[in-house]
């Protein structure tokens, strides 16, 4: 599995027979080998996650899906690309079957020959959803912008509100165990940056975790493998240097 970090909650994961590419806007993609379909997903319609400069990359090439939050608008999906597209919403199921030139749909369709992507989804504490994807033998979860966001200052009862929330969705990825975990490390939460990659590595697990939405400091990964909260498992957690910087795993 070849991750490459594009920009801020950006990346794309290649495996052996399918690319994926997730919470694109900006920055320098990767040249991806056009052998493989490509599937391209955004968790909600926030500017630092989703842009329609994704539908260019339909040019030229068949084989690619979309896999949309339902949160962002149909009227930005060209007319022509709307039967390569899956809207999604929180705590549902999904196959797709990339490469194929059908419209995706939810699970429960016969089972076909070639790669098949599960794809369950979870509700966002902010916009949209976090997604879990099985493919090709691998566990792969994009949060999106599914975190605790304890925020300083913040009114106590919206914080702890929003700490419920949190816990809600981290029980339901209790005792499962991700290939890459893309996960929230954001800086503007100052003392409590910690707390929403703290509670998935508690409830759930990762044999690599990677840090996003940092806003391009770089420092906060360095900080939260200092912290004690990431005792047991800090050596899990990469470091991001640059944008395009590749990871094999």
């Amino acid at each position: 599995m070849k991750i490459t970090y594009i920009h801020h909650s950006s990346f794309s994961v290649e495996l052996d027979h399918v690319t994926m590419l997730f919470d694109y806007y900006e920055g320098p993609l990767p040249d991806f080998d056009r052998s493989r379909p490509l599937v391209v997903f955004a968790s909600h319609f926030h500017g630092d996650h989703f842009a329609p400069v994704i539908f260019g990359l339909a040019e030229g090439r068949e084989d690619i899906q979309y896999v949309l939050s339902k949160d962002i608008n149909k009227k930005k999906v060209p007319e022509h690309l709307l039967d390569k597209v899956l809207f999604v919403k929180a705590g549902e199921k999904y196959t797709l079957h990339p490469g194929r030139n059908e419209k995706p749909s939810e699970a429960g369709n016969v089972e076909q020959d070639g790669v098949t992507m599960e794809i369950e989804t979870f509700k966002s504490t902010d916009e949209g959803v976090a997604f879990w994807i099985s493919c090709e033998g691998k566990e792969i979860y994009h949060a999106g912008d599914l975190n605790n966001w304890w925020w300083e200052g913040e009114d106590k009862a919206w914080n702890h509100n929003m700490a419920a929330n949190y816990a809600r969705e981290m029980d339901k990825l209790a005792g499962r165990t991700a290939d890459a975990a893309f996960i929230p490390l954001d800086p503007r939460l100052e003392q409590w940056f910690y707390l929403g990659m703290k509670e998935f590595m508690e409830k759930a697990d990762a044999k690599t975790v990677i840090p996003m939405h940092f806003w391009k400091d770089y420092s906060i990964i360095e900080k939260m493998r200092q912290h004690p909260s990431s005792e047991g498992w800090r050596e899990r957690l990469i470091e991001i240097h640059r944008e395009g910087e590749e990871l094999d795993i």
